[in-house]
């Protein structure tokens, strides 16, 4: 891996690079650039008990990404493509209503909250054409940039696909110093790939043995966009919602970014990062200052993937990729020093005797299984903090998203939900677990990159209270 890159270095943080699939630098698409649409905030409204109210319809559309051409998609709230960005504060009674009013069943997950396992939105809680699901539970985590999409078992990587993901933001309530005007110095930065077919649509059926990767970059739905921002510094939250491609992403001008937030929240303070690489289902918040009246791109650069030799080609690691040009003010005041320190959970400390669970990946199945709803592969003590053992024994890449935890790579600070393990090598993660226990509902860990989970890549674990015992598991019939 890069030594430079601070999410590369595994021992570091444990985050890096997944795949790309393009065997050469995809050519820019034939569409002249466009203003970065910046998704819209959820309109939240508040009952008569104090609960913060939220409404979400997942819906069929058409979207016009390249000149000319018409793409069906689904999408979120009214869009098309992609879904407007909730928001709540640490502690809030969150209720959200979701209609599903597509032609088939779909789920919600809330990717990266600890919650009620009947809350979470994985394959346990289908949501049928024409029903609503209403999930609620209390916000008990630090400021972080989360998200949500589909998690039906066997489709998830079709259903993202085809547009259905969403930024769901939490913070804290004593402000952190940061930009923070939703839109306006603090951007969401969605980024995602298609391939398109002849007539406009998305290509479903070209594919690698990682899945669905496509030649074109999106961002927040758009091929080739800028922003005109009105200050010269801007806080980017970037999400890697790509069924299997990675980013490692960088300032075209070979400045620094400046990383202050991974998956689960801030980090201790503010530091320089060369690139940041980022895994399917990964995030990562980044300040960048801008020299007035200039233009800059960030950049997906080629990866070292530590993958065999001969793959990294067909894997797209030495694609070149731009992702979203800055266009800085031509007058704007300096903005002030950055805060030396962050609001930061401190490090987890593993408890004498702690639980030490090894997960092996290969072959798309974990521990040599494949996922059955049926099954209740781990059982969780609520509120545990336990060591995951994760190892590759595969010559590809993988990365484990574990719901309802929060968790470190040992020895490290920054938070996370979702890990990348490299090929033939071992990452060991201390995992906090939320406290809310439920012995017939499972939780989800699986690997992220999509047609993985979907083949089978997956397990599910219970949280229980002394004394309980897991299962049956309720609601395993349904299948997605």
């Amino acid at each position: 891996m890069d030594r430079r890159s601070f999410l590369g270095l595994t021992a570091a943080v444990g985050a890096a690079a997944v795949v790309g699939c393009s065997t050469r630098t995809p050519a820019p698409p034939p569409i002249a650039p466009r203003p970065l649409v910046v998704p819209p905030l959820a309109r939240a409204a508040t009952d008569r008990s104090g609960r913060r109210v939220l409404d979400l319809v997942a819906g069929a559309g058409t979207s016009s990404f390249l000149a000319g051409r018409a793409t069906p998609t689904w999408g979120y709230g009214g869009l098309p493509f992609g879904g407007p960005t909730l928001r709540a504060t640490r502690g809030d009674r969150v209720v959200v209503r979701v209609r599903n009013d597509l032609p088939e069943t779909t789920t919600t997950h809330w990717h990266g909250m600890t919650l009620p396992a009947t809350a979470d939105g994985g394959p346990h809680q289908p949501i049928a054409p024409g029903e609503t699901w209403t999930p609620e539970w209390t916000v008990e985590q630090p400021a972080a940039t989360l998200w949500y999409h589909p998690h039906p078992h066997g489709s998830t990587e079709r259903h993202v696909h085809r547009g259905l993901a969403g930024l769901f933001l939490v913070d804290d309530p004593e402000p952190t110093g940061l930009p923070d005007r939703y839109g306006v110095d603090d951007v969401p930065v969605v980024v995602t790939d298609r391939t398109f077919a002849p007539d406009g649509s998305f290509d479903e059926a070209g594919r690698t043995a990682h899945g669905l990767v496509g030649s074109t970059v999106l961002v927040n739905g758009a091929v080739r966009p800028y922003l005109a921002a009105s200050s010269t510094r801007l806080r980017l939250r970037l999400l890697n919602a790509s069924p299997a491609r990675c980013y490692r992403v960088a300032r075209s001008d070979g400045a620094p970014l400046v990383l202050v937030g991974t998956d689960q929240g801030l980090l201790p303070a503010p530091r320089d990062a060369a690139d940041v690489l980022l895994t399917p289902g990964e995030r990562a918040e980044v300040v960048v200052d801008l020299v007035p009246g200039a233009r800059v791109w960030l950049r997906s650069l080629p990866q070292d993937l530590g993958a065999v030799s001969g793959t990294e080609r067909s894997l797209g690691a030495r694609d070149t990729l731009d992702l979203l040009e800055l266009r800085a003010p031509a007058d704007a005041a300096p903005p002030p020093p950055l805060p030396t320190t962050l609001p930061h959970d401190p490090a987890l400390v593993l408890p004498a005797g702690a639980t030490t669970r090894v997960l092996e990946l290969g072959d798309d199945r974990i521990n040599g299984r494949e996922m059955d709803m049926r099954r209740v592969d781990e059982v969780v003590p609520a509120g545990a903090v336990e060591l995951w053992e994760l190892r590759n024994t595969h010559t590809r890449p993988h990365n484990l998203h574990v719901h309802d935890a929060r968790g470190q790579v040992l020895g490290t600070h920054a938070w996370k939900d979702t890990v990348y393990v490299p090929p033939r090598s071992t990452v060991r993660v201390v995992f906090r677990f939320g406290r809310h226990a439920d012995p017939v509902t499972p939780f989800m860990y699986h690997c992220h990159l999509l047609a993985h989970e979907d083949q089978g890549m997956m397990g599910q674990f219970v949280v229980v209270d002394p004394g309980m015992s897991a299962g049956p598991v309720t609601g395993a019939h349904h299948h997605g």
